[in-house]
């Protein structure tokens, strides 16, 4: 029996185009390849069949030519053909149930990140429903803290206004006694405020810019303030020495704008008045708005009072402060120097304002580096201090202070430390009488126990209680305290390091008293 081959050819034809259909299905989408997956599988089934029923046809043949005894190799051989083949079809529809079974897993799969991504987007409209509830509440409550903000200002002003009230009724009282005893009290000294760069323990004293009572002087200037102004002026202080320039900037201003509309611009109560806008401009670091604040109230002082007013030196001075703190040394001097010439010509030679005057010249030819003229300004400041004051003026011990920080730049150690010296002894004799036997200053007992250190003796005798210089000594306590640090610092440069240790020591201890005395008066004060 011979078996025909043509079933064979076409099952093969049927399956190379098939497979071809399956290399096709890489370039189509998810659901073709499924689509295409079924038909393959379908068609691969339809051929599995078929094989199956040749492959049992030509078992029948195989059966039939051995009953015969004939050649049965040719038809045993596209057996095992057909058999390979069924094996390869098998396999086939088992990679598409799996490629089905991934399918539906794939679907299932994105069902669930559509359900993902339907909760994402829901969250993110209720988070933006809730971004827009807060930002509502948020702006809610700041407009509530400013209404808050705004009530406590105006209860702090109305109650400073009230006690300000109740301070011009009783000064109007006793207008004349209070001026008299005003042109006898002397001023501050004058705040230059731009100690040398590297801010070490040997840099002269300055005031702060913001105390109440420099800023005042630095704005009147010598010139009486009127009676009309007097309120404003002091409130405007008060809050420029509590920082609170939002507060203190409008109020100059408003009294600017009312001032102009009365008395016109040249006026010396416009010029007054902006000294005193001039100079919170100035702490606030706005120094081009307080120059040009400045120069036009030098202008209407220099119109309205003359040439030779100490209100004018008052307005040169605080420009020369305000080109010092800008690094525009050159440009401060003739300023500084013009105010000296005016304070002399007005009060004399020796008055105490011309050594505050001199103080500040001074110190710009320091950051000059011209020590010839510091070392003049500061000795003959010095000398107008104790012929006019006395020696226990803290002007005096302030001035050697800066004379000895100047010699300390020169590296004139010795003369520096004869000063720091004399400053702590004459401290030591206002506190605890005269220097004899073991009531010995503070830098005795430091050198004492510097030389005692080699000789196992490093603790030394018990010091006495320096902390206590600030409630009886005329020399103020920061005074001593900077004195301290700055012959320490001339100790440690000669290699006395146990002498420095115990003088800084001190400084501390003074410094911590001072403070809580400071504390004490405040809250006993804040209590009357």
């Amino acid at each position: 029996m011979v078996v025909n081959t043509m079933d064979t050819d076409a099952a093969k034809n049927y399956r190379k185009k098939k497979i071809e259909e399956i290399g096709k299905m890489t370039a189509l989408n998810q659901d073709e390849i499924v689509s295409n997956t079924r038909t393959v599988i379908q068609g691969l089934d339809t051929l599995k069949n078929d094989y199956q029923q040749i492959l049992n046809t030509l078992l029948s043949s195989i059966k039939t030519i051995k009953r015969e005894n004939g050649d049965t190799n040719l038809v045993e051989e596209k057996t095992n053909i057909l058999q390979r083949s069924l094996e390869t079809i098998e396999l086939g529809l088992g990679e598409g149930q799996v490629m089905m079974d991934l399918s539906n897993y794939l679907q299932k799969i994105e069902a669930e990140k559509q359900k993902l991504r339907a909760q994402v987007r829901r969250l993110c409209q209720e988070n933006g429903w809730l971004r827009d509830e807060l930002a509502t509440t948020q702006q809610k409550l700041q407009v509530s803290e400013q209404k808050l903000a705004t009530l406590e200002e105006e209860k702090k002003h109305l109650e400073f206004m009230n006690e300000m009230k109740k301070f011009d009724d009783s000064d109007n009282n006793t207008a004349a006694p209070q001026e008299e005893k005003e042109a006898e009290t002397p001023s501050q000294l004058d705040d230059l405020g731009f100690p040398d760069a590297d801010d070490d323990a040997t840099s002269p004293e300055v005031l702060s810019p913001s105390q109440p009572s420099a800023m005042a002087h630095a704005a009147s200037g010598g010139y009486e303030i009127p009676a009309r102004l007097r309120t404003l002026h002091n409130l405007v202080i008060q809050y420029a020495s509590q920082g609170r320039y939002e507060v203190a900037v409008p109020l100059c201003k408003q009294a600017l704008e009312d001032l102009e509309k009365t008395s016109g611009h040249d006026h010396p109560d416009v010029a007054t008045m902006l000294n005193i806008l001039a100079l919170v401009y100035r702490d606030q670091g706005k120094y081009k708005d307080a120059a040009n604040l400045l120069n036009d109230a030098l202008s209407i002082r220099e119109k309205t009072l003359g040439l030779d007013h100490p209100a004018v030196a008052a307005t040169l001075n605080n420009l020369a402060v305000l080109y010092g703190k800008r690094g525009k040394y050159k440009e401060a001097e003739p300023l500084c120097k013009r105010a000296l010439e005016i304070r002399e010509k007005v009060l004399g030679k020796d008055h105490p304002d011309v050594a505050k005057q001199l103080n500040n010249l001074a110190l710009l030819c320091q950051n000059q580096g011209k020590y010839e003229e510091v070392e003049l300004y500061y000795h003959r400041a010095k000398e107008i201090y104790e012929g006019k004051l006395g020696l226990d003026d803290p002007n005096v011990a302030k001035t050697k202070n800066n004379l000895a920080s100047a010699y300390m730049k020169q590296g004139k150690y010795k003369q520096a430390e004869a000063l720091y010296k004399e400053i702590l002894t004459r401290a030591h004799e206002k506190e605890f009488g005269k220097v004899e036997g073991e009531n010995k200053p503070i830098w005795v007992w430091a050198e004492e126990r510097e030389e005692n250190k080699g000789n196992g003796k490093e603790d030394g005798p018990p010091l006495p209680e320096y902390g206590v210089w600030h409630k009886n000594a005329k020399v103020d306590s920061p005074t001593v305290t900077t004195t301290l640090k700055n012959l320490g610092a001339v100790y440690r440069r000669q290699g006395k390091y146990e002498a420095a240790e115990t003088l800084e020591e001190c400084a501390m201890k003074t410094k911590k008293n001072y403070e809580k005395s400071k504390l004490h008066v405040s809250s006993q004060h804040n209590q009357q």
